[in-house]
Formats: structure tokens, sequence, C-alpha cells
């Protein structure tokens, strides 16, 4: 039987944003593990194209997306599946499954973005597949059916249409047995330069925030499969940076602990020190073991969701905290040596329960306050999000405050822009505007000079404490986050002159016109 090609695009992004100079670092975790179950299978080959990483040698058109004309020329594949997990990338995952459904390839696209709503927009742009939840064994009996010309209505977890219908098949229960499967081989992913490795243990979250598209009992594999994990990457790819892309490290207490002290282990026999990043809840301050582990294993980097700290909007966002303790609990973190990455969604709707008006400069005020109380070392502040699937979508819409996607489209949805109506009397122009001067307060130009301080300070601060380690670790934690928020002004004023601005208020317009429209008319 000749053998056939199965190829995954991860699209790249409508615009520079602050992910893309880490994305040319890593790649997305999901697309990878798809793959790799694939190419386990008889008369597959599988190859992945991550636009927003390739390297030195991937072939580009001139907006630097990847040039599948050259790339099909070369290697011509049968199926052509599709990363849907950002939603902000749609549209040129859309351009893309139309281009390769007019060469007759058979497409198949699946993620977050992928929700009921959106099913028949997917399968009216070229898409002939649409699989729902995680896909390494919906892949594989898809594959098999294609490729013996079988029916495809015994595959669980997909959409398509059949005689002019879209046609759902059974769904699929989530995965709960990890080690059938093989570690992700990240040697699939072509011409990427990888140095951060994103790693999982976890999938699922219970936390049920009202943003977030992740839900569900969580799912875990044991820590010795994640420490192989990391093992294999370190043998097979001389990988040292990692990232454990759980959703909450920690939500199973025992194995958390157990797989930071045999990762520390393994540093120690190997002679060398792994360093990884975690997203973690700000509550685990509280539990100071956990901590003192995690930093025995080199989680050096944890990313916080504080989100706000405006109480009101914690409340509407489900969040179980308030602001004040957010700031005793984050000083257990810096206290415990962690680098601390603090994410917040400026402009978070208030919940119609607990409604208050706010202006735009307050707002700013308030998240300035929080951040320099707190003292973070990097933030990130994007708008509210209303991804489909999620109940803040569901509730903008059952309000009349959300703007049509065919005013609006996909590729807005990345955090740099408004896409509802915001809380009176802050206008979505200024909630726009806000967020970036937070941002731009943050991160400033003069971290340039400090950068160069520091360097001339080396001496003065290192062997002033009569404890090379302890001074070389002082100066160079202050050295690098000086480095780090010059980096970040770099990259925000890049970010904000790729934000289209004419092209978006333009279109602002018109979805406010229309929204007013169908509130009149009720």
């Amino acid at each position: 039987m000749k053998r056939q090609r199965f190829r995954i695009v991860i699209p790249a992004y409508p615009a520079f944003n602050i992910y893309s100079r880490i994305a040319g670092k890593t790649t997305a975790l999901g697309p990878v593990c798809v793959g790799t179950a694939v190419s386990r299978m008889d008369g597959w080959d599988v190859e992945i194209i991550d636009e927003n990483n390739l390297g030195r040698y991937g072939p580009r058109i001139a907006s630097g997306a990847a040039d599948h004309g050259a790339i099909q020329s070369q290697r011509p594949a049968g199926v052509v599946g599709f990363y849907g997990g950002l939603t902000s990338t749609v549209p040129r995952l859309y351009e893309l499954a139309q281009w390769y459904h007019r060469q007759g390839i058979v497409t198949v696209a699946g993620g977050q973005h992928f929700a009921d709503e959106n099913v028949d927009e997917a399968l009216s742009n070229g898409i002939d597949y649409v699989v729902f939840g995680e896909a390494e064994e919906t892949m594989r009996e898809l594959l098999d059916a294609l490729q013996s010309k079988a029916s495809v209505e015994t595959v669980k977890g997909i959409a398509y249409l059949k005689d002019g219908a879209v046609f759902r098949t059974a769904a699929r229960q989530p995965l709960t047995d990890f080690d059938r499967f093989a570690f992700p081989d990240f040697s699939l992913v072509r011409y990427a330069r990888i140095t951060l490795y994103p790693v999982e243990r976890v999938r699922g979250c219970c936390m049920n925030c009202e943003f977030c598209t992740v839900k569900g009992t969580p799912r875990c594999a044991s820590a010795e499969r994640l420490l192989d994990n990391i093992r294999y990457l370190v043998e097979t790819r001389n990988a040292s940076h990692f990232f454990i892309v759980d959703d909450l490290f920690g939500q199973q207490r025992a194995e958390a602990l157990r797989f930071c002290h045999m990762l520390a282990a393994y540093q120690q026999q190997i002679g060398r020190q792994l360093i990884s990043t975690a997203q973690i809840r700000l509550d685990r301050a509280k539990d100071p073991v956990l901590l003192d582990a995690m930093r025995q294993a080199g989680i050096r980097h944890v990313a916080i969701g504080f989100e706000s700290p405006i109480d009101e909007e914690l409340q509407a966002m489900n969040k179980q905290v308030r602001s004040e303790e957010m700031l005793s609990l984050v000083k257990v973190f810096r206290q415990f040596g962690f680098w601390v990455h603090g994410m917040f969604i400026f402009g978070y709707p208030a919940a119609a329960e607990t409604p208050f008006a706010m202006p735009a400069p307050e707002r700013v005020r308030r998240f300035r306050r929080f951040i320099r109380k707190a003292r973070i070392d990097t933030v990130q502040v994007l708008l509210p999000v209303p991804l489909p699937g999620t109940r803040l979508r569901q509730r903008l819409e059952e309000q009349h405050r959300i703007y049509a996607p065919q005013d609006l489209g996909w590729e807005f949805y990345d955090g740099n822009f408004p896409l509802f109506e915001p809380d009176a009397p802050m206008t979505a122009q200024q909630m726009q505007h806000a967020a970036k001067r937070i941002m731009g307060w943050f991160y400033r130009f003069r971290y340039m000079f400090l950068v160069a301080a520091s360097v001339l300070t080396f001496p003065t601060l290192v062997f002033s404490l009569h404890n090379l380690r302890l001074g070389w670790s002082r100066w160079y934690r202050r050295w690098e986050t000086r480095l780090i928020r010059f980096g970040g002004w770099l990259t925000l004023r890049k970010w904000t002159s790729d934000l289209r601005k004419s092209e978006f208020l333009a279109r602002l317009q018109k979805a406010r016109g229309h929204l007013n429209v169908c509130r009149n008319t009720g």
C-alpha cells in the first residue's frame, strides 16, 4: 500500500502580538500529541507546520506565513488537519482550508474554537470534518476510515455534511489512560526551532471560570510519565527549558509533590539544572511544602492569573478571592524566589446582579497600584475575549452587548481589541487605550539605562555580600528583570504599531451601529 502524508497546520497569528516572540521558541502541544499518535499508524507519514515558528528554512510568503504551495509541491499531503485552538487564527485557518480543499485534499479541523455554534461556519469554509475534543483516537479512526474508503459514521466525535445537512456522530469520552500513547515527538514539527518544550500531566480544570474554555474534572497522568517525558526530551533533544501547560499546577497535590521530588533527584543525577515554568493558582501560596518542592525541582517561573484588582470584576469571573488577599499571597511566591508573571484582564464586564460604574482612569489607577504593590516581575494586560463556548459569551449575547463576528472578525479575538459594549461610563475605545497605558507604564524605555547600570554595579553587588552565590543570584535577578522589561518595551512598540487601528475603528463603528439597531428592535 502506498504511504500517505498527514499534515497538521498551526495557523499564523493575524498580526504581531505579545506572544509572537515566544512563539518562535516553542509550539502548541496538542497538534504534536495528535501527530505523534497518527505517526504510529501503518502507511502514514506525518509532519506539522507551525506558521509562527518556521525557523530559518521554512518557505514563506510575503506576509511571513508559510508558503503552502511550495510545501505541497515538495511533499504532497493527502489529508490536512488544522489547529483551531486560538480563535484569532481562524480566518487564516479558513483561508488555508479553502486552498487545500480546492486542490481536492481532505481537510480536518479541531480545537477550542469549534464549539457547537461554529460547526456550520467551519463546514462552509473548506473544512470536510470537524473534530470535537481530544483528537488522538479520533484522527486515527478517521484516517483508517478514509484510507479503507469505509463509512466515517462510526468514527466518534466528528461532524461533517451528509446529504446537505450537518451530521454529528456519537460523542467520544475524554481520554484518561495517557500511558497508551507515545511521548510527543517534536521532530515532526518541520522547520521549527524549539528551545522551550511544552509538557503536561493534567488535562482539564475544575475552577469553572466564566471566561475560560477549559472545563471538566482534571484527568491526570502519573508523575512518572511526566518525568519520563522530560528525561526523553533531555536525552534526545538536549532540552533544558520546559513549560508545564497544565492549567493549574498542583491540582493533584500528592502527585505534584512526588513529581517535584523525582525531578529534583534527576537533576542531581545528571548534574544539570533544568528550568521550568508552571501555571498555578495564587492560593497555592498557602502550601509552603509544595512551593519549596517546586523550587527544588527547578520550577523557576510561575504564571498566575490575577485577572483583576477590582473585587466586583473578580466576583463576575467567579474568582473566589479578593484583591487584598491576592497581595498577601503573591508576597509568599516572591519570598520563595519565584519569578512571577501576572496575567490580567482589563475591563471585565460586571455581573448583572452586581453592576458598578467605574471610569477608565480609575481602573487604570487600581491596576497600577496593585501591580506596584505586588512587585510582579512581568505582566500581560489583555481585554476580555468572549470566546465561543464560554459562559461569558453567552452572558454578553443575552445582554445584547457583543459585537457580531460579521462586523468584528475572529482575527480580532486576541485580547487586543474591545469586542463588546463595556460597562458605562467606559467606552470601547477608552477600554482599549487604557490597557495599552498600563502595559506602556510597566514596560519602559528607561530600563535600557538600568540594564547598563546593572552591568556597571556587577562587581560591587556580587562581592560586597561575601557570598558569591547569593551575590550572583541577586544581581542576576535584577539584571534579568530590567532586561526583560526593556525587551517588553521593544515588543510593545512593535505590537502597538501592528494593531491595524484605522481598519479596526471603521469596523468598530459599523459593529456598534448594528448592535444599536438590534437593541432598538428588541
